[in-house]
């Protein structure tokens, strides 16, 4: 069914077309119709599926039939990235509409936060704790919030926003309808909805635990000291016109940043020491290709939908398995393909095998021919250098299977320099826009 066939506002149709969105996602095609009747919402999607667009059309088709200058609708998410894409995606959505949108996060200035609600905004997107703030200097400009939707819902749990969410709940006397969007659906957001929600229409699109269809998994057994060597191998080894790396901390995002640059790589880093303009200019590089890498913490493993990132790199295997679907979510977005690798230290073994029946599979190991496993490695505690014993897979040749076996391949027999290079263009994908 068309955007057109459902009803939607002819200027929200308008702006799908202008923003490519050429026919709904399944979620998009399941949750619009539902929300559009006003009836509350659990829904659960693979990351990657279109679950912004699935709940923004229907709200602002919504208050587009309300009197305006009024706020009446409220978007909240775990992280000032995921608040700042939404708002993104909104504005794209309405722009043929009076409507305004107001943006309510930390780490930025009250000042502008509060113009916007004076103003009457029509729709905000607000992260739980800057959300409170505001309430508490000024209940009343949310006493006709109708539409509340909690995005990322189980991320902003595991954050600890349970308190929060529920204090901001019994500060919307005028809710009349709740969407609650979650990657995961595990007990505790299912307690919430039976506790939030009233007679909830239940949506669930794609395997939950399933990577989105597209990625070409693969493992890089490796010792941990040679991590960085590898990374570096593979970048300048492969073509990786477009590249997020994962690392469990920030010093650690800092360090690799730091060592790729030198190779002459253009990265950025994000990662939650830097400030919110530092957040944005480095998100805004990436998305516009000025970077070619970028390294961040998990802070960026939740919804940011960069559309052109081929390659996934995880650094360390995340403790948690639905932390590396949410990884390797970030790219294959919207049905393009896109290859993510884990680098695995023995130590590591167990926690991947752990991701492995979560994912229902296992991941093909590789073992480059030209790496070499046994380089010695700078000692930073002691000022000299020492020989890795190396790890070699017993599976060191191809992965098994036509589909991931072709990231060996793509492995160039010539060396580049390390000098400064341009960075790449966006790779353009085949793709649909959610």
């Amino acid at each position: 069914m068309p955007f057109k066939a459902m009803g939607l506002h002819p200027s929200l149709v308008q702006a799908t077309r202008e923003m490519r969105y050429n026919e709904p996602t399944p979620i998009q095609a399941k949750a619009i119709p539902v929300a559009l009747t006003g009836r509350d919402i659990i829904a659960t999607a693979q990351t990657g599926t279109g679950k912004t667009a699935a709940f923004l059309l229907p709200i602002l088709h919504h208050i587009l039939a309300l009197p305006r200058s009024t706020t009446r609708a409220l978007i909240l998410t775990p992280t000032r990235e995921l608040a700042q894409q939404i708002d993104d995606v909104c504005l794209g959505l309405a722009y043929h509409t009076p409507l305004r949108v107001g943006l309510l996060v930390g780490g930025a200035p009250m000042g502008p936060q509060e113009k916007a609600l004076r103003a009457g905004a029509e729709l905000l997107v607000a992260t739980p704790g800057r959300l409170l703030d505001h309430m508490r200097h000024n209940q009343r400009r949310f006493d006709e919030v109708h539409v509340l939707v909690l995005d990322e819902a189980d991320r902003m749990l595991d954050m600890g926003f349970l308190p929060d969410l529920k204090r901001i709940v019994a500060r919307l006397p005028a809710r009349k309808q709740t969407l609650l969007f979650s990657a995961t659906m595990p007990p505790v957001i299912v307690k919430l909805a039976k506790e939030i929600l009233r007679d909830p229409a239940t949506i669930h699109v794609g395997q939950r635990s399933a990577p989105a269809v597209g990625i070409t998994q693969a493992a890089y057994p490796v010792t941990e000291n040679l991590k960085t060597p590898l990374v570096r191998h593979l970048l300048r080894h492969m073509d990786m016109p477009s590249v997020l790396i994962f690392t469990r901390t920030k010093q650690a995002a800092k360090r690799l940043a730091r060592t790729i640059a030198a190779d002459g790589f253009a990265v950025t880093e994000l990662h939650s020491n830097l400030s919110q303009n530092q957040r944005n200019r480095a998100m805004e590089g990436f998305r516009r290709g000025d970077f070619q890498v970028l390294v961040a913490t998990n802070i960026a493993s939740r919804g940011l939908d960069v559309d052109h990132i081929t390659h996934v790199i995880s650094h360390d295997v995340p403790h948690m398995p639905d932390d590396y679907v949410h990884r390797i979510g970030r790219t294959a977005r919207a049905e393009a393909e896109g290859d993510a690798f884990v680098l695995v230290s023995p130590g590591e073994e167990k926690s991947l095998a752990q991701i492995e029946r979560h994912i229902g599979q296992r991941l093909p190991r590789i073992t480059l021919p030209d790496f070499d496993y046994a380089q010695p490695v700078p000692d930073r505690r002691h000022g000299h250098v020492h020989r890795s014993s190396g790890h070699r897979s017993s599976n060191s040749g191809r992965p098994a299977g036509d589909k991931n076996s072709r990231q060996d391949s793509r492995h160039r027999d010539s060396h580049r320099s390390d000098s400064h290079r341009a960075p790449s263009k966006p790779h353009q994908k085949r793709r649909r826009r959610n």
